[in-house]
């Protein structure tokens, strides 16, 4: 029980990038307007960074309210809080802060004033524009002019990514080069596919492998809609059936009684497979801690926005059908086991009611309620945050001996061989075949970080293949 328990949560970090599909994805109904030109490179890292939610896209030329500048500042004070910078009086000097530019100038600069940054004794706005954060249009800095939220997040944006850059700072990625030696390179970037342990904003040198990177390839297209809607419809059965069909009526009234106290409908809840509603309720789980963003965006989903937003060309490696096929493909009984064990993953065994507990107990069997398991899956899940903390500082020595992949392969678990075994060899081969085109050309390849490391993984098997790949040194 402990192993299996145990491959599901390893699971969850190889495969189907948070927010893409999920069985409880929010509904898109609102209205959107075309956002500001200049905001394409602020966008990815304010959303990244919280420093406003979904709400941006119909309110981005609205003034910023005392509410939205309340939240940005708060997020700018968290975000240098976390540079360990050493801190400074506050000054009595009392700045005006409002709804205009210079306002949120004032606001923004006071967060960064209680920290002794180089140059923080200037004036607000001479600070501010000796670090590229307040930009004028040619026509002047037009600081008594109302500032609109887009405006607000910008200032709050550059100002936090000064800051770090200032300091050397930021989440540096699992991040290898391979070259072929004739001047093509391509950067492979090994991602976990969840966003905790405040791993925004990104160091500058990775944000700029990015945007300087002539095309970024995923596992999946997430701009792909047709692929999108494949994937959600494989999630839902088609036949004539529901999820009542396929699982025990004990389970099934957990995974109702679970979604009801989450505000989702039985007939809602009803139509979702067993795979898709379990990978659904680990993801709850695993972003239920106070270290994960605001918006909770995932490494790879930042990376495609940042891309995007830079126009620089989008592929994937593998399908959305190919993925959702992985599991949609799994036995009967090693989805119910699946489900069996995300619910446990969001329910409080301590406080959990008979028939609830006796539903968990025949699927997953009663070792599963006991403590030394509960703790083992603990351990688990915490090492997300271990390998987290790893990415951040691009200890990819460390996250290969903290991942123990060659155990996990020989497992002898239903998921595992089709995790790796059966796409590792894709992977190196879309790699091999980027590197050994014509012509010179600097490529960024993102995917989960299990992928790269290992006898059977991308970095190993381009080096098989005769290519120089190293890990990128941190600057």
């Amino acid at each position: 029980m402990k192993h299996r328990l145990t491959a599901l949560a390893l699971a969850l970090v190889m495969v189907l990038s948070l927010g893409c599909g999920s069985a409880f994805a929010a509904d898109e109904t609102a209205e959107l307007t075309p956002m500001p030109a200049w905001s394409a490179d602020v966008v990815a890292d304010a959303y990244a960074m919280g420093l406003f939610g979904d709400e941006i896209y119909t309110v981005h030329s609205d003034t910023v309210t005392p509410e939205q500048l309340d939240v940005m500042v708060q997020v700018v004070s968290d975000k240098l809080a976390l540079l360990g910078v050493e801190t400074r009086p506050a000054s009595d000097e009392a700045l005006v802060i409002d709804s205009t530019r210079g306002g949120v100038v004032n606001a923004f600069y006071q967060a960064a004033a209680a920290y002794a940054f180089e140059g923080i004794d200037q004036a607000p706005e001479d600070y501010m524009v000796s670090l590229g954060v307040l930009r004028g249009d040619g026509t002047g800095l037009h600081l008594e002019r109302e500032c609109t939220t887009m405006e607000a997040a910008a200032l709050a944006e550059r100002l936090i990514l000064a800051l770090y850059d200032q300091q050397n700072a930021g989440s540096l990625g699992l991040l290898w080069e391979a070259s072929n030696g004739e001047g093509s390179t391509l950067y492979l970037l090994g991602s976990i596919h969840t966003d905790r342990n405040n791993v925004y904003p990104f160091h500058k040198q990775l944000r700029d492998i990015i945007t300087n990177a002539e095309q970024v390839t995923f596992e999946l297209d997430f701009n792909d809609a047709g692929q999108i809607a494949e994937f959600a419809a494989m999630q839902t059965y088609t036949d004539g059936t529901t999820l009542a069909d396929h699982i025990s009526p004990e389970l099934y009234q957990v995974v109702v009684d679970t979604a009801v106290s989450m505000g989702l409908s039985e007939d809602y809840i009803a139509q979702f497979k067993p795979w898709a509603l379990a990978s659904s309720f680990q993801s709850l789980a695993l972003l239920d801690d106070e270290t994960t963003g605001a918006n909770a965006m995932a490494i790879d989903l930042y990376v495609n926005s940042k891309a995007v937003n830079a126009g620089i060309p989008i592929d994937a490696v593998e399908t959305y059908a190919f993925q959702g096929g992985i599991f949609d493909t799994l036995s009967d009984e090693y989805q119910e086991a699946y489900l069996a064990s995300g619910l446990l993953m969001c329910l409080d065994v301590d406080n959990m009611d008979e028939s609830t507990r006796e539903a968990l107990t025949a699927v997953l069997g009663e070792e599963a309620l006991e403590p030394a398991t509960q703790e083992a899956l603990d351990a688990e899940v915490a090492l997300i945050g271990e390998w987290m903390d790893q990415w951040k500082a691009r200890d990819c020595d460390g996250f290969a001996l903290s991942y123990d992949k060659e155990a996990i392969i020989n497992s002898g678990d239903e998921l595992n061989s089709r995790l790796f075994t059966d796409r590792d060899p894709g992977m190196i081969q879309y790699a091999a075949d980027y590197l050994s085109q014509d012509g010179q050309h600097t490529g960024l390849m993102v995917v989960g970080a299990g992928h790269m490391i290992g006898d059977t993984g991308i970095v190993q098997g381009l080096i098989d293949l005769g290519y120089d790949v190293h890990v990128v040194p941190v600057p």
